[in-house]
């Protein structure tokens, strides 16, 4: 898992920056053509704001792979490192834009996470198996409360289902820590935004974001 799968390094960022390209081109069709496969009253007419962050993915994408390589190799669990940020990224993205994670990107996410972990890369796999059943577990919970004090759902089942994913790459023991964080981070955005009249009160926070970027956080401090 951590032994280099190519030893001359500038091939390996070659090929790690051709395999990040393409999965790239296919997460940003995907940002676009699934949360329209999920709900059809979503226009087909994009914001513009969504070409500016097509093209800031298509080449940041590609450039944070190389990058990767460079400093950490060209190994199983360092490309599998790369794959994961680049799904956050593209679910921050979606849920940003339109509110959803689909479930095509977060199932997926969180079955790699378990098979990647089967031979304890990243943690434990009992830790990676407690985290994705805990994180959904818990967010459900925290959900059935929530909605019976305010009759009003306080966040979407794919925040569920992206938390599993995070546990099961990361283990439990990372997700008291990420669910603290992306809650702060989301609140200081909020109080921005309601400060500069951009949020009111009732409006959907959007939790996806802000879990996506907890989760490269974790993932990073694990090469660093």
């Amino acid at each position: 898992m951590w032994t280099n799968l190519i030893n001359d390094p500038l091939l390996a960022m070659l090929v790690t920056t051709l395999l990040a390209l393409a999965a790239c081109f296919w997460l940003s069709r995907a940002a676009y053509v699934l949360p329209r496969t999920i709900d059809p009253d979503i226009p087909l007419q994009v914001p513009a704001w969504h070409f500016r962050i097509r093209n800031l993915f298509m080449v940041l994408g590609p450039l944070m792979a190389a990058l990767f390589c460079w400093f950490f190799g060209s190994s199983f669990a360092a490309l599998a490192s790369i794959g994961f940020i680049l799904v956050l990224l593209s679910l921050a993205w979606i849920d940003a834009e339109t509110s959803l994670l689909p479930d095509r990107l977060t199932l997926p996410l969180l079955w790699a996470g378990l098979l990647v972990n089967i031979n304890d890369t990243f943690v434990p796999l009992e830790h990676a198996v407690l985290g994705a059943a805990g994180g959904y577990l818990f967010l459900w919970l925290l959900y059935q409360v929530f909605l019976r004090i305010t009759q009003t759902e306080g966040m979407g089942f794919g925040d569920f289902k992206l938390v599993a994913a995070l546990g099961a790459w990361l283990g439990w023991m990372f997700l008291p820590m990420m669910l603290v964080f992306a809650t702060a981070l989301s609140l200081v955005v909020v109080l921005v935004q309601r400060l500069r009249g951009k949020h009111k009160a009732g409006n959907l926070i959007r939790f996806g974001p802000y879990l996506a970027l907890a989760g490269i956080i974790g993932m990073l401090e694990r090469w660093v």
